[in-house]
């Protein structure tokens, strides 16, 4: 046996799994019977990072259930191997399994919201895992619980452990979920997209907090990403995924240098060298907003003391003109949503919003509804948007009934007409919104804002739960609807090469104020702020040079 085999420490081989039943769950993997990952192999070295890639719908996070057998209901493990300690884990039982969780191998989900329990506090559900598995008393588990915290690089575990899961930052709530995964010592962590929906800071400080575990634990890890260059940053090894196979895998320098498959190059290529579409010089001016402020109650207000607010957007002013998108870029927690929202007149705010020469800021919500269909909005996640119980068709038009002016014919005939704008099938606008990709979820919601024939639409955060090939589909098709269209556009986001590719104008909010503002190009090239500076150094590398470097 070789050194290189030695160091091997979890081995996949000719992994299938299937769907067969119940027939709906069978039906979205592509029919009774068929295997949806098909002879995937790899190895985890002791000590390395491996990251899997893919677009959505690849195969790629069934494969990482399989490791923890905690796949799907209905799904099974029809054919291959999965090696670790001397076992199969694909043949092992429930019981089996239970022993290996969390203390030989844990996992870090994707969405850390809905893997928390909104009724217990965050310290109680991360000591969970040391009281089934240790039996320690509650002293001993706080205080190892507060100890994970700081080793997940929280400031105040103390607070943090008596905080619910909603009274954290999508930041804190990942860190949370490390800390809970680390708790019970594993020497694997399998890792499931854990900096989707971040901005570029907290992607990174993510990103370096599991370098710095790996080296300080000894950890070995199985990353889960879409993200191609979070992957650069932190990947030993690639194995890149396409419709339930590996098609391609290597050292992640070598795949990143030279990839070998065309769905690899293709993926690395998405959305290369695009630009916006240049303004017209006299296109008017839709939007201009001046001195907005936005204030939420901050804790409970006591007796014989004044209300305490927290200021989430302050005195932020702003002109987008026809046919032009002005993004809006920061942390979390830095206003872009609140700024949003705000515009759209859906929170309390102070200040003057004019829209196409109307002063919405001074109007109550009887003059304001016949305005609202001039205004929309497209929420960061689609299938949450949404009414479940409708069909598409019942979706995209519920806009148009509520406004009641068109016939059942010609309100079906808007929905067609904008389906086919944003590249879906009619055919299928009778079928639910479970029955699409996350990416056809997104389109839907684009129809549901284009048949209001709008002069200006919000997207907040629109692709940050898509794939990377994905997202720049969408962002493609915005940018073609603007130029057919001549709509103005908000798009607020963290992802700020989606930023370059869409938005003629940027600002860029820290703390609810505007600290810089003016041409992308420019803002990318030569960042005047330190924190532009500081967001612009945390994005992918290439970003940078990609819009001229940074200066100063």
């Amino acid at each position: 046996m070789t050194q290189a085999d030695n160091d091997v420490l979890l081995a996949v081989e000719g992994l299938r799994i299937r769907f067969d039943g119940p027939a709906a769950e069978a039906e979205k993997a592509g029919g009774t019977g068929q295997d949806v990952v098909r002879g995937v192999s790899f190895c985890l070295r002791r000590g390395r990072v491996l990251g899997i890639v893919g677009e959505s719908g690849s195969g790629k996070s069934l494969t990482a259930r399989a490791l923890m057998g905690l796949l799907p209901a209905g799904a099974r493990i029809c054919g291959g191997t999965i090696e670790y300690g001397g076992n199969n884990l694909a043949g092992l039982d429930d019981d089996a399994m239970r022993l290996l969780r969390g203390r030989r191998i844990a996992m870090l989900f994707q969405d850390p919201l809905s893997s928390f329990n909104p009724l217990h506090r965050i310290g109680r559900q991360i000591g969970e895992t040391l009281a089934v598995h240790s039996g320690w008393k509650t002293a001993r588990i706080r205080r190892r619980v507060a100890s994970l915290l700081e080793q997940a690089g929280m400031d105040e575990p103390q607070r943090i452990m008596d905080s619910f899961p909603h009274q954290l930052s999508g930041g804190q709530r990942q860190r949370a979920m490390l800390a809970m995964a680390l708790a019970g010592g594993p020497e694997i962590l399998i890792a499931d997209e854990p900096t989707t929906a971040l901005d570029a800071a907290v992607q990174r400080q993510v990103i370096d907090l599991l370098l710095a575990l790996r080296a300080s634990l000894g950890l070995s890890l199985v990353v889960i990403s879409h993200d191609l260059p979070m992957m650069r940053l932190l990947a030993d090894d690639l194995c890149v995924m396409q419709d339930g196979c590996v098609v391609e895998s290597g050292p992640a320098e070598r795949v990143f240098a030279a990839p070998q498959h065309p769905y690899t190059r293709m993926l690395l290529d998405s959305g290369a060298d695009e630009q916006p579409v240049p303004v017209d010089a006299a296109a008017p001016e839709v939007l201009r907003v001046q001195g907005l402020d936005v204030r939420y109650p901050a804790g409970q207000a006591l007796p014989f003391t004044p209300r305490r607010y927290h200021h989430a957007v302050r005195d932020v002013s702003f002109t987008v003109r026809r046919g032009e998108c002005l993004g809006v870029v920061g942390e979390s927690g830095s206003g872009k949503s609140s700024l949003g929202l705000a515009v759209l007149r859906l929170i309390r705010s102070q200040g003057s919003i004019l829209f196409e020469g109307a002063p919405l800021h001074t109007l109550d919500e009887k003059q304001l509804r016949p305005r609202r269909s001039r205004l929309q909005i497209v929420f960061q996640d689609p299938l949450a948007a949404l009414n479940p119980r409708l069909s598409v068709q019942e979706c995209i038009a519920e806009g148009l009934h509520a406004r009641g002016e068109l016939s059942r014919a010609e309100t079906e005939e808007r929905v067609i007409r904008a389906m086919r704008e944003v590249e879906l099938d009619p055919a299928m606008r009778h079928r639910y919104p479970h029955e699409f990709s996350g990416g056809q979820c997104q389109r839907v919601c684009l129809a549901r804002a284009l048949v209001m024939q709008p002069g200006c639409i919000v997207f907040d955060e629109p692709t940050s739960s898509l794939d990377r090939n994905t997202q720049f589909q969408v962002v493609r098709l915005l940018r073609a609807l603007q130029q057919r269209h001549g709509m103005a556009g908000i798009f607020i986001a963290h992802d700020l090469s989606l930023v370059r590719r869409i938005c003629h104008r940027v600002l860029v909010m820290q703390g609810g104020q505007v600290v810089e503002a003016g041409d992308t190009a420019t803002v990318f090239a030569a960042p005047r702020h330190a924190y532009t500076r500081r967001l612009l150094e945390a994005a992918p590398a290439g970003l940078q040079s990609a819009a001229g470097g940074i200066t100063g």
